[in-house]
């Protein structure tokens, strides 16, 4: 899909008005940002609680610089988006790796694999919300009982909701800090109009955080860092924001579409590739262990069939024999790509 109009025409004028410095006052984009949580999930957000960062990696890196020293470690939940262990090794961390159980549904939080990783130290957990690379929206029962034991062990979540704009038809995101007094009191949230609307390098993302604890956290943050949102990005995301809902609907129903047209194809030419349905985004983890190609099927798929998926092995624990997909593309490209996999797979036998 093209870029949504009201994106295009706000980028249009300013480039019309010759208005590409600095961003400036964020407040119209954060009013509108609040407005569309409203609509959108019935968060309600105070525009108080939102700052301007350039994007969830910078983001997330230096809110965790303020809350783990050198050697702590941070909980993840593999398989799961791999720049996370990057971020982690820029601070100083350690990841925690406590993989999600029933990878066939798109992955449950492991809750007590979660609590015994608080308890044994783990004070900070990166939550990955819709998830990457499953698709899966964690379920409001289980973010409350992680926010419960985030609780107990004094720890802090840290939520990436980058893809939760893009939940499909039939399935509901839960902000993680509209989970009850809990999740407020242990959680900071990290969004961005950026995978939903296409804007990834026009460089702007928000950070939520309502507690007066993680307030402070927030305020002790470079002074440089909103000056890293861009001008145009600011621009892009607050019409995004106030303007973009049918378009991103249009998307949505699209990709639902697609990733139906994926599980289809699978099964007619390479049915031992399974994967679970996701609920939220552009993205298929696929299981394709069955066909024998090795723990790095997407190495056989890229050199025999040119088709060119993310390798399992680096979104840490269970990646041997999988591989992430990419259907944000058009339909023509995905039967192609699965053709050429089925083929690839007929010369490894």
């Amino acid at each position: 899909m093209r870029l949504a109009p009201a994106i295009a025409a706000a980028l249009h004028a300013a480039v019309d008005d010759s208005d590409t410095g600095y961003a400036g006052d964020a407040s119209e984009l954060v009013a509108h940002f609040c407005e569309f949580a409203q609509r959108r999930w019935r968060w309600h957000v105070e525009p108080a609680a939102v700052r301007t960062c350039a994007d969830i990696a910078v983001g997330v890196t230096e809110v965790l610089r303020r809350l783990v020293s050198p050697g702590d470690g941070v909980v993840v939940m593999p398989p799961v988006y791999p720049p996370y262990f990057a971020w982690l090794r820029e601070v100083g961390a350690h990841a925690v790796e406590v993989p999600l159980v029933e990878l066939e549904v798109g992955g449950r939080l492991d809750l007590e694999g979660i609590e015994r990783a608080l308890a044994a130290g783990a004070r900070v957990v990166l939550l990955c919300h819709p998830h990457n690379p499953t698709g899966r929206v964690h379920e409001s029962g289980e973010l409350q009982a992680l926010a419960e034991a985030a609780a107990r062990y004094g720890a802090t979540v840290l939520s990436d909701e980058i893809h939760g704009p893009l939940t499909h038809q039939g399935h509901h995101f839960h902000p993680y800090l509209s989970c009850g007094d809990a999740a407020l009191a242990t959680g900071i949230a990290f969004t961005s109009a950026s995978k939903a609307w296409n804007l990834a390098g026009l460089k702007c993302a928000l950070i939520v955080a309502s507690d007066p604890r993680h307030s402070q956290v927030i305020d002790r943050l470079p002074h440089e860092l909103p000056w890293g949102v861009g001008h145009l990005g600011m621009l892009a995301a607050t019409a995004a924001f106030e303007h973009g809902e049918i378009w991103l609907d249009q998307l949505v129903d699209a990709l639902a579409a697609n990733a139906v047209l994926l599980r289809d194809q699978l099964a007619q030419q390479l049915p031992e590739v399974t994967f679970p349905m996701p609920q939220a985004s552009y993205l298929a983890w696929l299981n394709c262990s069955p066909l024998r190609l090795g723990s790095d099927p997407a190495q056989a798929f890229l050199q025999h069939g040119r088709v060119a998926l993310s390798s399992g092995h680096d979104f840490g624990a269970r990646g041997s024999g999988h591989a992430r997909f990419n259907f944000a593309c058009s339909p023509d490209l995905i039967r192609e790509a699965v053709s050429r996999m089925a083929h690839t797979a007929l010369l490894r036998r």
